[in-house]
């Protein structure tokens, strides 16, 4: 078997073994690092709900049939760590979301990748905050600084909407080889060889096309 086909079966073979508690690990580590919101994973996120349930069930008719406890205290960790990945996966959203409302509000790609309850929880804080202003403090000040969004009305873009740091530097790692990529956004051609586990220090936005088609993930 020639080295393509090597490299192909072991694609293959890490994608079929990948579970769903290894992806909601993965977006759970990508999320956690990442500056920026990115997309939510609602069919994971779903499917997580679902076998916490099932395995909720699970324990519950273990322990009317008397099982050995050793063998529900297993059933019970995998329950616990699943549910800590996914409140903790959900609640760094929410703190984006709180942290960025209004540059998320405004960027229809960074909107797009809310789901429809972190839409909703979004314009829900946006008006709380806008009252918020409006009552303790925009309402005292001269009509030019009365903005919520801009410092003052000369102000050509919202420079009082906090914003993400996307050239601040992440710690990745690849998932397969990637070949010599140009991942330096200093204007020269300086292509970084990227090996399958190298673990590299790059800024976010040079490497976010790789993040966002999985090809890298954050650490």
């Amino acid at each position: 078997m020639d080295s393509g086909s090597g490299a192909f079966s072991d694609d293959y073979e890490s994608l079929i073994s990948t579970t769903d508690a290894d992806l909601l690990k993965r977006s759970w580590r990508n999320e956690k690092a990442a500056p920026e919101i990115l997309k939510f994973e609602g069919s994971l996120v779903q499917r997580s709900r679902e076998q916490i349930q099932l395995m909720e069930e699970t324990v519950e008719e273990l322990m009317q049939n008397g099982e050995d406890p050793l063998t529900v205290s297993l059933y019970q960790m995998d329950i616990d760590r699943t549910t800590f990945l996914l409140r903790s996966y959900l609640r760094t959203r929410l703190q984006k979301i709180e942290k960025f409302m209004f540059h998320i509000q405004k960027t229809a790609d960074l909107w797009a990748r809310l789901s429809k309850q972190e839409q909703k929880f979004a314009r829900r804080s946006i008006e709380d905050m806008k009252q918020h202003f409006e009552q303790s403090v925009l309402s005292k000040l001269p009509e030019r600084y009365n903005s919520h969004s801009k410092q003052s009305v000369i102000s050509e873009e919202d420079d009082m909407a906090a914003e993400p740091k996307l050239d601040s530097f992440v710690i990745c790692r690849t998932r397969k080889f990637l070949g010599a990529l140009p991942v330096d956004d200093s204007g020269e051609e300086n292509p970084l060889d990227m090996y399958a586990g190298d673990i590299y220090a790059l800024r976010y936005k040079s490497i976010k096309p790789l993040i966002e088609s999985g090809q890298l993930d954050l650490v």
